[in-house]
């Protein structure tokens, strides 16, 4: 194996260098694809390159992510960043990033993109439940508390029962992959990568929100509709005013809020 391998690194190297000297205006096709043979032709298994190594010719920007699960030591992709709603696990953001950052320097970007996703709600984020890989990020986050297994002697016993929500976010990820084609991305290019992360929760959000429609009736979801339509107040308010619809179920007689009877 060894000395094909040495064999078909020396072929390359041969064409390339033969095309170079040979071809002295090149098209922008042929660049490119001289370039990829010459990252081909210098990466090796335990060689570390300048330039990130090549997994994937139609797709160069795919990276090989350590997983450090016995099952998938490793995929090969992009790295996407989950956020949901403590109660209820709906997606309210999905990002992807390019290359292979830090879990905890992503942060920033994935609470900008679940702001802004919530911006019409009224309601913005305040705290993050997290995993490990998210410590000492706190002072690059001034404006969000961030709550790990890491801060636990300085948690109340509350928020140490709350921590456990966090896990829930897991089998999200694992129904984006198996049933809203998250495992495996179309579109080209690192453009294509963010786009399919949104569609995919986007996906996952309207399967949601049929189950919340055969499981509480349709009833109590157009009255959802109608107050969040109607609603002009502060988000405050309207979570509370959401809390309040969500625990009913089929056959239930809704009676609003006292102070919900001014929104109409």
């Amino acid at each position: 194996m060894r000395r094909v391998i040495r064999r078909q690194r020396t072929i390359v190297g041969r064409l390339q260098r033969g095309i170079e000297t040979r071809l002295k205006t090149l098209t922008a096709a042929i660049r490119d694809t001289l370039g990829k043979a010459a990252r081909v032709f210098a990466q090796t298994a335990n060689r570390k390159t300048e330039t990130p190594k090549l997994y994937s010719w139609h797709a160069p920007e795919v990276l090989c992510i350590n997983e450090g699960k016995a099952r998938t030591s490793y995929e090969f992709g992009e790295k996407v960043g989950i956020a949901t709603t403590l109660r209820g696990s709906l997606i309210v953001g999905a990002r992807a990033f390019e290359g292979n950052p830090y879990d905890g320097h992503t942060l920033a970007e994935q609470i900008e993109q679940a702001t802004i996703l919530m911006q019409d709600s009224g309601a913005t984020p305040s705290t993050a439940w997290v995993d490990l890989g998210y410590r000492g990020v706190d002072a690059d986050n001034p404006d969000i508390e961030i709550k790990h297994r890491g801060k636990k002697t300085r948690l109340t016993e509350l928020e140490v029962r709350t921590l456990k929500r966090r896990q829930a976010i897991e089998p999200v990820i694992g129904h984006l992959k198996s049933d809203h084609r998250m495992g495996r991305c179309h579109l080209n290019g690192v453009l294509g990568d963010k786009l399919h992360a949104v569609l995919c929760a986007a996906g996952y959000n309207i399967r949601w929100l049929m189950r919340m429609i055969t499981k509480k009736g349709l009833r109590a979801f157009l009255c959802l509709l109608r107050a969040v339509a109607a609603v002009t107040v502060r988000g405050e308010q309207r979570l509370r005013f959401l809390w309040h619809v969500a625990p009913l179920r089929p056959g239930h007689r809704y009676e609003p809020p006292p102070h919900a009877l001014a929104w109409g």
